[in-house]
């Protein structure tokens, strides 16, 4: 009988894991999955390019974007555009995601503050970044100021978003229950509301991510001296097509590396979630 019971209980428990890995995801034995992908979609590229079936007209082969890119490396300061270009998307997503996460703090914990904010964030929702460009010429001129203040505002309506979603999704049962037990507001909000918040902050990290690179491939294309932008240009005026589809890699790498260490903090700070599922 007691036999039985354990048996019962291993299966009840493996039962529980399986559901419990459905609903949150892969486990950890397949945590570096996600890159089969790349390395899936890298080898179909050259496999395309060794067969003739992809043209170096139509997509340089890997192998002679290697070289070109072992040649921007040494003889055309490549290192020194990808820090230039770091750096651009860096202080742009940082004061992207600032503003926006105060804003959506203000907006969705007060009353008052949504009505003053959640308008105009709504109205520049409707209006792309980038039909904003000549406007942030004539203001900024088109120096480092118009491109990382592009970079910033491009990134703040996902952040905002997402975190305003998130602090209004809070369900108000814990607004009563703080009320019961006595908790005051400012506590509430730390404990409770932004811990609450966060799985939507992460979320629209993640958009924010993305979007300040789209603005950096743009704003590089405008008058930049330095920068992957800056590299691609020089190339199209030469026709270096190669030289071109290295700047695009890097482009790409920039945005896979910065999404997976998104996930990967976002794995590790809802950590708690999987402890209220279990």
């Amino acid at each position: 009988m007691t036999a039985t019971l354990h048996v019962s209980e291993r299966t009840t428990d493996t039962t529980d894991r399986r559901v419990l890995r459905r609903r949150l995801g892969p486990g950890r034995r397949i945590r570096f999955s996600f890159w089969i992908g790349p390395i899936v979609l890298l080898a179909v590229w050259a496999a395309g390019s060794a067969t003739g079936l992809i043209k170096p007209a139509i997509l340089t082969a890997p192998w002679d974007v290697v070289t070109a890119f072992q040649e921007q490396w040494t003889d055309h300061d490549l290192l020194g555009n990808i820090l230039s270009s770091l750096a651009r998307a860096a202080l742009g997503l940082g004061l992207g995601v600032l503003a926006g996460a105060v804003l959506a703090v203000v907006s969705g914990l007060s009353r008052a503050g949504e009505s003053l904010i959640d308008g105009p964030i709504q109205i520049k929702r409707s209006v792309p970044t980038l039909a904003l460009i000549p406007l942030f010429i004539a203001w900024f001129g088109i120096g480092q100021e118009m491109k990382i203040v592009t970079i910033a505002l491009i990134s703040m309506v996902p952040i905002y978003v997402h975190t305003h979603n998130g602090l209004r999704g809070i369900d108000g049962r814990y607004a009563e229950l703080a009320e019961t037990i006595g908790i005051g507001r400012g506590e509430f909000v730390r404990h409770v509301v932004l811990p609450g918040a966060l799985p939507g902050f992460l979320l629209g990290m993640r958009f924010a991510v993305t979007s300040s690179l789209l603005g950096l491939v743009v704003v590089e294309q405008y008058n930049a001296t330095s920068g992957v932008g800056h590299m691609i240009t020089l190339a199209e005026q030469y026709g270096q097509t190669d030289v071109i589809v290295v700047g695009l890699v890097i482009y790409g790498v920039f945005g896979y590396l910065a999404d997976t260490a998104v996930r990967l903090t976002e794995r590790r700070a809802l950590a708690w979630r999987r402890t209220l599922d279990t």
